[in-house]
């Protein structure tokens, strides 16, 4: 919460509008293989992005990635593009998610890079750390590391067949 009021202090300060910050994010390129990857493998998987961002800046950035399904926060916006505010989804969404999808009976298998994931991958029937940090992997050695979207598909693929295998 700190952060993130400062960061729209400094938005005021600079006059910066909502506007100002899709133009910039406009120009923003989704990481090398990504589209591919997630067109990939939504031929296996159904594909939710669990994110920490907010719609507002994201939505440029979706079409690039043929709109996969995100669920993130809000910002609250007013008519003269001025972000006033967010709202976050809830605290701990991500981990909160997949709590809803095991009670509609899906089974979970997910990424993440960090501390904000790690909730969210302990609750999963597979997590998977995707180009984390060292520290990380170091505090959280129970997830298996991928650090490229070819290792990450089989890492996938891998889990849902140990799955099955044990079902």
């Amino acid at each position: 919460d700190k952060l993130m009021k400062h960061r729209l202090d400094v938005m005021d300060k600079h006059k910066l509008t909502i506007n100002d910050i899709q133009q910039v994010i406009e120009k923003l390129q989704p990481l090398d293989g990504a589209k591919s990857f997630l067109d990939d493998v939504r031929k296996d998987f159904q594909v939710v992005i669990l994110s920490d961002t907010f719609y507002e800046f994201i939505q440029p950035i979706l079409g690039k990635l043929n709109y996969p399904t995100i669920f993130c926060h809000r910002l609250e916006i007013e008519p003269n593009g001025r972000i006033a505010d967010y709202t976050l989804r809830m605290a701990d969404h991500k981990r909160h998610a997949v709590k809803a999808f095991h009670a509609l009976n899906y089974k979970v298998y997910a990424s993440g890079d960090s501390y904000n994931d790690t909730g969210m991958l302990k609750q999963t029937e597979a997590g998977i750390f995707f180009k984390p940090p060292e520290s990380i992997t170091a505090e959280f050695p129970q997830f298996p590391v991928t650090r490229n979207y070819a290792e990450l598909k089989q890492a996938f693929i891998e889990a849902k067949k140990k799955l099955n295998a044990g079902s």
